[in-house]
């Protein structure tokens, strides 16, 4: 039987575990209460304003249930507004408040100083060949996850 340490299913959770950890004790000690997931979702509505949570939840790789969550505590903080579309009344469009933008940008330096952390016992050749081999794992194994990553860009030229 194989040790954990060989298994790349048990190695990626470890990541993650410490991937969670440290971006909650940075972005605390930068006075902030935000998750990573609320972190990103904020990050993805600020650079694609008016998208609605079906293509936030594709963008983010999270499942529709999840984002609904997500959506609903970014809006009661108030850095997130749901606003009626202009093109299906039955749709919402997602919109960064000032609040949320303000929030973005001082919180930033807290998040790329956890990402920092995440890599600070390999070098800058082994930190750019780890980003290679996760992308490379990611992507061909994007459309097992119950919620794969989607290109919106490529979704929207298709479609359009």
């Amino acid at each position: 039987m194989k040790d954990n340490n060989d298994m790349p299913g048990h190695l990626a959770r470890r990541f993650q575990q410490i991937a969670v950890a440290v971006f909650h004790a940075e972005v605390e000690e930068a006075g902030y209460d935000l998750t990573p997931v609320q972190y990103a979702a904020l990050a993805a509505v600020s650079t694609n304003p008016g998208i609605d949570q079906i293509t936030l939840a594709g963008l983010i790789a999270y499942d529709r249930t999840t984002i609904t969550g997500v959506v609903d505590r970014l809006a009661q903080k108030g850095l997130l507004e749901r606003r009626a579309s202009s093109r299906d009344r039955r749709a919402r469009e997602l919109q960064v408040t000032e609040k949320g933008r303000q929030t973005l940008e001082a919180v930033s330096p807290a998040v790329e100083a956890a990402q920092e952390l995440l890599v600070r016992g390999l070098t800058g050749d082994e930190q750019q060949e780890l980003m290679r081999l996760l992308r490379k794992a990611i992507a061909a194994g994007n459309e097992l996850s119950r919620a794969p990553l989607r290109d919106v860009s490529a979704e929207s030229s298709r479609s359009g």
